[in-house]
């Protein structure tokens, strides 16, 4: 038999603490939990319940919850201390916590007007987030469900504030090694692939300065309007940092918009380390950040960061409506005049309950952690044989592959064997056409000791190739 629409005292506590038990299960079987399992997938996709129409009359908590196990049974376990792949977000616990009691309260916080306390709060973790890298009093900033849609925003932003209406001359400069949600958002706002100029880097996968003049130039004499150039602040591909501040003084003389991606990085300000390699995230007329990542929260979790507040609303705010009228002004902002959502799920609840329960030093810690090990893991790669390194991690992302190892097979084979043993999971890349494996740490479950075992792997295997 189903549960009622409206479960209530010992029917509720009964389906809550079916909810808790299962969770702590997971949580007990995580450290020999699969960091991946892509074995056989066709045939699991197979399972009818996977796929079978909601039943007329209900099910039994347990028989549902057996059925999501089995779902997540297959794929890749980002939760997992084995997951190095891409950039991990691992998901804290605290943060589930929040989003039970969001979607319990279920308040509409598009317009402070709804729930203007439910609205503090999110809007004192933008605050503190301002606050953290430098931005003035006037800034202003969205949590959006990830950086994809924060970029998008910044993007749209950007164009309204240094373009006029017809702003397809407008030009905007990124390079190889930005994220692909940049080209992804100009394309969304409106603008031809055309108009993204992709800039060199250097040796060290850093945007070229001079390269970047010398192409606002160049369009300049072509007749173009050059008004935005986007700066990484940890790539994707490495963790490289571009030059922040040289790039922010060629965005001031030319008078561009400076779109800098945090996504990634961002959080590493927190520690001594991290702030002492992001210097110039002060001068960011916009910055995306993710706190699915480097605070270690469920994945939809991003944030926007405008230096001018006026400007994202300007951008954002669209058309008075009539069914609106009954709205009144309570002294906050309105997100939905700040984002392109009228409706939103009160996400701000899962940065300030953790935040608050927490405090900030855990967070500051585990970052630190973070930083360690990937330095750990890079010290113990580059003396291991059969295997050469990229540059020291300016994050936690470490780059290798096979010497000698010229199409990249030898690289993706060990990798392909090491990920099988399903104890890790990590992914691969191209660095100036050159296949590499990736090592990124970013979970706040992972430690020394697992670290140390895929160090171990790699070791095993490459000296097997």
């Amino acid at each position: 038999m189903g549960v009622p629409l409206e479960p209530t005292g010992d029917e509720l506590r009964r389906l809550l603490a079916a909810a808790v038990d299962y969770v702590a299960g997971v949580l007990a079987r995580m450290p020999d939990t699969p960091a991946s399992d892509l074995d056989g997938v066709p045939g699991f996709l197979a399972d009818e319940a996977l796929h079978g129409a909601p039943p007329a009359a209900g099910s039994p908590l347990d028989d549902v919850l057996a059925v999501v196990d089995r779902a997540a049974g297959k794929g890749l376990n980002t939760a997992s201390p084995g997951y190095f792949a891409f950039i991990p977000g691992s998901g804290i616990v605290t943060a589930a916590v929040a989003d039970l009691i969001a979607d319990v309260l279920n308040r509409y916080t598009s317009f402070a007007f709804a729930a203007p306390g439910l609205v503090a709060l999110e809007t004192s973790v933008l605050r503190w987030m301002v606050d953290l890298f430098g931005l003035p009093a006037a800034a202003g900033g969205i949590l959006t469900t990830g950086a994809s849609m924060a970029a998008f925003s910044a993007v749209v932003t950007a164009r309204a504030a240094r373009l006029p209406a017809d702003f397809l001359t407008g030009t905007l400069y990124v390079t190889d090694q930005a994220h692909v949600s940049t080209a992804k958002a100009a394309m969304l706002a409106g603008f031809p692939a055309s108009a993204v100029r992709v800039i060199p880097v250097d040796a060290a996968l850093r945007m070229d300065v001079d390269a970047l003049r010398a192409a606002i130039a160049a369009d300049r004499a072509a007749g173009l309007v050059p008004f935005c150039v986007v700066a990484s602040a940890g790539t994707t591909n490495t963790g490289t940092v571009d030059p922040l501040p040289a790039i922010a003084d060629v965005a001031a003389a030319e008078g561009l918009w400076l779109h800098i991606d945090a996504a990634y990085g961002g959080f590493f300000q927190l520690t001594r380390r991290g702030a002492a390699r992001l210097v110039g995230l002060d001068r960011a007329d916009s910055l995306v950040l993710d706190a699915h990542k480097g605070l270690f929260l469920p994945f939809g979790t991003g944030a926007l960061l405008v230096r001018d507040g006026a400007l994202l609303r300007r951008a954002h705010a669209g058309p008075e409506a009539d069914y609106l009228q009954d709205i009144g002004d309570r002294g906050l902002p309105d997100f939905a005049h700040d984002s392109p959502e009228l409706t939103r799920d009160f996400r701000g609840l899962r940065m300030w309950l953790p935040l608050h329960l927490h405090g900030v030093d855990a967070f500051r810690a585990a970052l630190d952690d973070k930083l360690d090990l990937a330095e750990y893991a890079y010290d113990e790669l580059r003396v291991t044989p059969g295997l050469k390194v990229g540059p020291a991690p300016e994050l936690s992302t470490v780059v290798f592959s096979c010497e000698a190892d010229e199409d990249g097979a030898a690289t993706a084979e060990l990798l392909r064997r090491v990920n099988a043993e399903q104890r890790a999971f990590m992914s691969s890349t191209r660095i100036g056409g050159r296949y590499v494996g990736r090592l990124s740490v970013l979970n706040h479950r992972t430690d020394r000791a697992r670290v140390t075992e895929v160090i171990d792997a790699l070791r095993r295997h490459a000296a097997g190739l």
